[in-house]
């Protein structure tokens, strides 16, 4: 597993990969229903990295992530959203809303096998 540092990097260079493809082919993503759904879903996946990379921030500086670091990535994703087109920010919207549930469910399942780990020894 990659250490906050390293994947903080990563996560930050993930994020203007995508961003800037989103923003070079807004034209083709503004095209057509289905590759505004693409685009919508490309903005969730900024919203993903973003929330990784503020995380991981975060978590160097040792102040407890919350629900800033949620509303701060939601919002720069949206916006990004919202320079490819209009509906783009809808499906961007409950994109991320998908992917925040699965990344708690996973964030929570991790945290419980690391739980009974530390009581076991």
């Amino acid at each position: 597993m990659a250490g906050s540092g390293s994947s903080m990097v990563y996560s930050f260079l993930l994020f203007t990969v995508v961003l800037s493809l989103q923003e070079m082919y807004r034209g083709k993503l503004a095209s057509s229903e289905l590759f505004t759904i693409l685009g919508g879903f490309t903005s969730s996946i900024i919203f993903l990295v973003l929330l990784t990379f503020i995380g991981n921030f975060q978590e160097s500086c040792g102040v407890r992530t919350g629900w800033g670091a949620v509303i701060l990535a939601e919002a720069v994703a949206l916006i990004a959203a919202g320079t490819v087109h209009r509906v783009c920010i809808t499906t961007c919207f409950l994109f991320s809303a998908a992917l925040l549930y699965e990344v708690n469910k996973i964030s929570g399942s991790a945290l419980s096998k690391s739980e009974s780990k530390t009581r076991r020894h």
